[in-house]
C-alpha cells in the first residue's frame, strides 16, 4: 500500500542549493530563493498545491530508499520554485495582452515601442538630464523632450509631470491659487467626472485649495452659463472631455472656441493624449486642434493614445506654462530621467514620416492582417477562428468598436493561460475563452501557441476539459 509521497519532499536547503537555481540566487539573492522554496514546499506538504507523483514509487520514497525517485521529486519541486520566482529583479511579470483592449489599464496601458525601451535602458545610468556637456553648467531638465512636444503639437510651451491627474491639478492650482485668497475655477456640471479608482474630479481640484464654481446641468451647459458665472473671483474656466462615458440625446455643450471668448484662461483636459486628429477616432479631441480652437492650456495623459510612458502633459501659452513651472507643486510632480527618455523616443516616432508606436499599430491594423494572425494561431494551437470586437480602452473613445479576429477555446482555458510561464490574458465571453490577436504582433504568435498548448496539457493533467473549442 502506498504511503503519502509528501514525506519524500526534499529539505528547503536542498532545494535552494540546487544548481538550477544558481542564476536566480545571483539575480534575486539567496534569501528570496529560500523564501520561495519554503513557500512552495509548504503548499505541497499542506496539499494547497498539487504534487505530480506519476511514475514514482511512493512507498520507496517514504522509506527513503528510491534515490532516483527522490531526484525526480526534487526536479519537480525545483521547477515549481522557478515558476514561483519573478522573471527578474522586479515582481512585475510580463504578460501577453490577448483581450483586444489596446490600452488595458490593469495591464499597464500603452506598451512602449522598442526605441522607447532602448532609450530607458540607455538613461538608466548617469546621464546629462540637467547638465550641459559643452559648458559644464546646469541645463534645463528635459529641454529636448519639451522641444519635441512643441514640434508635435504646435504648442508655445510644454511641461511633463508624472500623470494626467497631476497635470490637471498643477494647472488649476497654479492658476486659481490656494488658501483664503484662492479663486474660482468654473466647470460644467456635466463634466464633473470620476477619473478612475474612485477619484473624482471636483474632489481632486478641491484638495489643492482651489474653489469650484459649477454651471449648467448634467446634460446641457451653454456659453451663457459660463458668461454669467465668470466674475472677479474667476481664475480659469475648465473644460473636461468625459472620456470613459457618453451622454446622448437632449444635450448641449459650449465649444472650446466659444469658451476662448471669455476674459479668463481656458484649461481643457482632453484626457487621452491624442496629439493630432485621427479619422479612426472622430470624437476624440486632440492637442493640436484644441490649441488651435483657442485653449490656453491643454492637459492629458502620456500613456494612452500618445503611446508613451506614464506621464501628464501640459501644453499651451508660454506665459501660463512658465507660471506652472515656477509653482512649488511642480517640483513634486516632475518626471524622472527614465520617463523623459521614453517620452522623447515615443515623440520622435510620431514625428518621423510614417512612424508608429505599438498603440497606433494595434489601433490601425487591418482586418486582413488580424485574420491572418488568427488563422496562424489556430493552425499552431487549434481552436476556432472567430470574429472578435476589441476596444481602445484607457477611458478613450468608449463608443468606438474595433472589429477584428480571435481564436476561441474552452472557457476553462482562460485561467490556465494566466498561470503559464508567460501569462496570456484572454477574454471570456459567451462561455468561451477568446484569444483576440489585435495586440499580439506576429512575433508573439509562437509564444501564444506554446502557452495555449501548455495550458491545455495542464487542464488535462488536472482533470479539466481539453483546449479545443
Amino acid at each position: 500500500m502506498s504511503s503519502d509521497p509528501r514525506r519524500g519532499l526534499p529539505r528547503t536547503d536542498d532545494v535552494a542549493g540546487d544548481a538550477r537555481l544558481a542564476a536566480a540566487v545571483a539575480r534575486l539573492g539567496r534569501a528570496a530563493v529560500v523564501a520561495a522554496a519554503r513557500e512552495v514546499l509548504a503548499d505541497l506538504r499542506s496539499g494547497a498545491a498539487p504534487l505530480d507523483t506519476a511514475d514514482l514509487d511512493t512507498a520507496d520514497l517514504d522509506a527513503g530508499a528510491d534515490r532516483a525517485g527522490a531526484e525526480v521529486l526534487l526536479d519537480r519541486v525545483v521547477a515549481q520554485v522557478l515558476h514561483a520566482l519573478p522573471g527578474g529583479a522586479s515582481s512585475l511579470r510580463p504578460v501577453l495582452n490577448a483581450t483586444g483592449v489596446v490600452l488595458h489599464t490593469n495591464l499597464g496601458r500603452a506598451p512602449l515601442g522598442a526605441s522607447a525601451v532602448t532609450a530607458m535602458v540607455d538613461a538608466a545610468g548617469s546621464t546629462d538630464v540637467e547638465f550641459d556637456l559643452v559648458t559644464g553648467a546646469r541645463a534645463q531638465r528635459g529641454a529636448e523632450v519639451l522641444a519635441d512636444l512643441r514640434s508635435a503639437t504646435g504648442a508655445e510651451a510644454a511641461l511633463l509631470v508624472n500623470n494626467g491627474a497631476a497635470a490637471l491639478v498643477l494647472a488649476t492650482t497654479a492658476l486659481a491659487g490656494v488658501g483664503p485668497d484662492a479663486g474660482e475655477v468654473v466647470v460644467s456640471r456635466g463634466e464633473m467626472v470620476e477619473i478612475g479608482d474612485g477619484f473624482r474630479l471636483p474632489e481632486l481640484i478641491r484638495s489643492t485649495g482651489a474653489r469650484i464654481r459649477e454651471v449648467g446641468t448634467t446634460n446641457r451647459t451653454r456659453l451663457t452659463d459660463y458668461t454669467e458665472a465668470v466674475g472677479a473671483d474667476t481664475r480659469a474656466v475648465l473644460k473636461v472631455h468625459p472620456s470613459n462615458f457618453r451622454i446622448e440625446g437632449f444635450t448641449a455643450a459650449a465649444s472650446v472656441a466659444e469658451l476662448a471668448t471669455l476674459p479668463v484662461p481656458v484649461i481643457v483636459d482632453i484626457g487621452s493624449g491624442l496629439l493630432r486628429a485621427d479619422p479612426l477616432l472622430p470624437d476624440e479631441p486632440d492637442v493640436a486642434s484644441t490649441l488651435e480652437a483657442g485653449a490656453d492650456l491643454v492637459t492629458c495623459s502620456g500613456d494612452k493614445l500618445l503611446g508613451g510612458p506614464q506621464a501628464g502633459l501640459v501644453l499651451g501659452s508660454a506665459e501660463l506654462v512658465e507660471r506652472l513651472r515656477r509653482h512649488p507643486l511642480y517640483r513634486a510632480l516632475r518626471v524622472d530621467k527614465l520617463t523623459l527618455a521614453a517620452m522623447q523616443a515615443t515623440l520622435r516616432q510620431h514625428l518621423l514620416p510614417g512612424g508608429s508606436t505599438p498603440v497606433s499599430e494595434a489601433l490601425h491594423v487591418s482586418s486582413a492582417v488580424l485574420r491572418q494572425r488568427a488563422d496562424r494561431l489556430a493552425a499552431l494551437a487549434g481552436g476556432e477562428v472567430v470574429r472578435s470586437e476589441g476596444r481602445v480602452g484607457g477611458g478613450a473613445a468608449p463608443g468606438v468598436p474595433l472589429p477584428g479576429w480571435g481564436v476561441a477555446y474552452d472557457e476553462d482555458l482562460a485561467v490556465a493561460l494566466r498561470r503559464g510561464d508567460i501569462p496570456v490574458v484572454a477574454r471570456v465571453e459567451g462561455g468561451r475563452t477568446v484569444v483576440d490577436v489585435r495586440c499580439l504582433p506576429d512575433a508573439t504568435l509562437d509564444q501564444v501557441a506554446d502557452a495555449v498548448r501548455q495550458a491545455g496539457r495542464r487542464l488535462t493533467t488536472e482533470g479539466g476539459t481539453s483546449c479545443s473549442s
